[in-house]
């Protein structure tokens, strides 16, 4: 199954849940992409002890069926860069995603 993942928060137990079922369906042999929207561009910005993103992220982005892709243009409106664990994209590549996967959700 090809699954697309769309997060628009920056909520840390929101994003560690949608990351963390991300992780799952990889190991379940599912093809998986997460597009960062909206203020989840900052998701990096607000891990917890208890919710451990920077962990489910690098877990996430050494499967080679796993793509994670940020909103350019939201990044631009925050003044960030593009790196490796939040690369530009645009608004072609999520409707590309949308387009293209089995299911699509969103947190």
């Amino acid at each position: 199954m090809k699954l697309s993942i769309i997060l628009s928060t920056k909520n840390a137990e929101t994003n560690w849940n949608a990351l963390r079922l991300a992780n799952l369906a990889l190991n379940k042999g599912d093809e998986v992409n997460v597009f960062l929207l909206g203020e989840a561009v900052e998701y990096d910005k607000v891990d917890q002890e208890q919710f451990n993103i920077k962990e489910q992220v690098d877990r996430f982005l050494q499967a080679e069926t796993a793509q994670l892709i940020a909103c350019g243009t939201c990044m631009n409106i925050r003044h960030q860069q593009d790196s490796k664990s939040c690369p530009k994209g645009g608004i072609e590549d999520l409707y590309s995603l949308i387009a293209t996967s089995d299911k699509v959700l969103t947190f």
